[in-house]
């Protein structure tokens, strides 16, 4: 879809919506640590050994199946509030209207709630096995960081 209606002359149009998309996953995305911790505090021992004998996706793999409903659960209200916020329809529905008439593409759901809460869970676990790679690459340079966040996360919500 983005190609298209840059080749009909809307990058900018294209370029707003995309600004004010990438701020509604961010917002979003702030809830997402407690989910991560909940799902780790109750990783089971054969949980931790697939993860440690798993490939090089096997924490996200893990990550994804604990945490992606609930994360699209808790997304979708603070997506809604910010796509109303940073009024991505106001660029969205331009975009989707002008991309839907042109002859044999296939149509865009207008949905924006969901593209965007589903988007953001993705983006986020993009995100998480691009930082479990670094993990996996140099073990005892990464972890500590990482477990630092987390557990100091953790240590935060018991005060």
């Amino acid at each position: 879809m983005k190609q298209k209606l840059i080749d009909l002359g809307m990058q900018n149009k294209v370029a707003e919506f995309e600004t004010s998309l990438n701020r509604a996953a961010e917002e979003a995305s702030k809830d997402a640590a407690p989910i991560f911790v909940n799902a780790i505090k109750n990783m089971s021992f054969a949980d931790a050994m697939g993860i440690l004998k798993g490939g090089d996706t096997a924490a996200t793999h893990f990550l994804r199946e604990k945490t992606y409903t609930s994360l699209v659960e808790t997304f979708k209200p603070t997506v809604k509030n910010a796509i109303t916020k940073v009024e991505v329809t106001k660029y969205w529905t331009p975009l989707a209207n002008t991309y839907n008439k042109i002859p044999f593409v296939e149509k865009q759901n207008p949905d924006l709630d969901s593209y965007v809460t589903n988007l953001a869970a993705q983006s986020l676990f993009k995100l998480v096995r691009d930082e479990e790679a670094k993990i996996r690459k140099d073990p005892m340079a990464r972890a500590t960081d990482i477990l630092k966040k987390v557990f100091g996360y953790a240590d935060s919500q018991k005060k």
